[in-house]
């Protein structure tokens, strides 16, 4: 890589939210693992089309025309940001309707006494879908996370697969401890024995660059809101499983082919405009670098290169500022941090938990200073249960998105301090 500076400032000049204050100074906004802040161009978008184009899609007039463009043009940025052709994403409220409308939809075409593997360290969105198909008869499996490591137990996972595996859930990175996995690893072995692949990209997304091709799955959930976009479920699916399902849609009839599967219902199209511009930001961002990440990006061309520049960018930035705070936390009496060892692939995610404090008291304290964080299992209960933590409050969460900055770290530290020497 060559020299790399990420000018925060201006990126923070896209989010009318940074200009906002709690208690005399700028909002720190270390909450980013449960949703992001948005850019004006995505409050433009969105506005702009509710504004000037709000109408239904397939009629003979202007907004109507203007609404088959947004759909169009959101498949094709959904396209540029995974990877993928846009006849293989759709959209629907939230990455979890996607996993339970494809996790009742696959199920058809399962037997009474096939397996199902979920993880440990997953959200429920990518594990309860499956676990509720247990009533139907499918015997369902669970891959154990490693407590010292805090990544998934490979060699659990090889013991659990075998020929009568026909899905595959697995994590890419997980909300609670940042622990990224080698998804790949884990989706090339389920496809040696003929079981379809679904990775939870909903936390990885935010930080990363995904190639749905490269890592070979089946089926990947995102979230547009964990980058930038507005509230929404985004999902890839392999163009052959696609056309092999027959999905329990409204108005089959007219949707039988391609993405169109995926929706439940009409499109949400002012939030289509606005993950296009959510993504189209981080394009733009990615001109700006692109020179600095010339090997990884060899072979990308267009707004998917400008994607892969903005995504490297972002993690080049955060993910130092994020081993600071791990270090800072560190060195503090009774603080406990989790996930896995310095140098493992992680997020810019930091879990941790203080003695003598509930994870509630402590973000009650840093909410006040305007320090946003988050307590509690983040829906990913099984991590927390694992760890202990379940009738503790569960942990402390922290995280960080490329508008953040050195002094939000600053006063999260010197916040946290205080309240661990107070207790010393």
């Amino acid at each position: 890589m060559k020299q790399f500076q990420f000018d925060v400032q201006k990126f923070r000049s896209h989010f009318p939210a940074c200009e906002l204050q709690v208690a005399g100074a700028p909002i720190a906004y270390l909450d980013g693992p449960g949703g992001t802040q948005v850019p004006q161009s995505v409050v433009d978008a969105i506005t702009g089309y509710l504004i000037n184009d709000n109408a239904n899609e397939g009629g003979n007039f202007k907004a109507s025309y203007k609404t088959d463009e947004v759909e169009q043009a959101a498949f094709a940025a959904a396209a540029d940001f995974l990877g993928c052709s846009p006849q293989e994403v759709g959209f629907s409220v939230g990455s979890t309707q996607h996993s339970y409308n494809f996790s009742v939809n696959i199920a058809k075409t399962l037997q009474p006494g096939d397996e199902l593997i979920i993880t440990e360290i997953d959200h429920r969105c990518n594990s309860q879908p499956w676990r509720r198909l247990a009533a139907q008869g499918f015997v369902v499996k669970q891959v154990r996370m490693d407590l010292e490591t805090q990544q998934l137990d490979f060699d659990d996972y090889m013991s659990k697969l075998s020929d009568r595996t026909k899905v595959v859930a697995v994590n890419w990175a997980s909300n609670a401890l940042g622990t990224i996995t080698d998804v790949k690893k884990y989706i090339d072995a389920a496809h040696e024995v003929g079981a379809v692949t679904v990775v939870d990209a909903v936390h990885y997304a935010a930080h990363l660059p995904i190639d749905v091709k490269a890592i070979g799955t089946d089926v990947l959930l995102c979230s547009p809101y964990k980058f930038f976009g507005p509230h929404m479920g985004l999902c890839y699916m392999d163009e052959k499983l696609l056309g092999s399902l027959d999905f329990n849609n409204a108005g089959a009839e007219d949707i039988s082919q391609g993405s169109r599967k995926f929706h439940m219902a009409t499109p949400q199209y002012e939030f289509l405009a606005g993950m296009t511009a959510a993504i189209n930001l981080i394009a733009d961002t990615g001109v700006e670098y692109a020179e600095c990440f010339e090997d990884e990006l060899e072979g990308l061309t267009g707004r998917r290169r400008n994607v892969v520049a903005g995504m490297l960018a972002f993690d080049a930035y955060e993910a130092p500022l994020a081993a600071r705070i791990r270090r800072g936390l560190r060195r503090l009496p009774g603080v406990k941090v989790y996930g896995p060892a310095e140098g493992e692939p992680r997020t810019p995610t930091v879990a941790f938990t203080m003695e003598g404090y509930a994870p509630e008291e402590v973000t009650k304290v840093l909410g006040d200073k305007g320090i946003n964080s988050w307590h509690g299992d983040f829906y990913a209960i099984e991590v927390i249960s694992a760890l202990g933590l379940e009738d503790k409050g569960g942990l402390i969460r922290v995280g960080l998105a490329p508008y953040c900055t050195e002094s939000d770290i600053d006063r999260l530290l010197a916040t946290v301090s205080e309240l661990a020497y107070a207790k010393a």
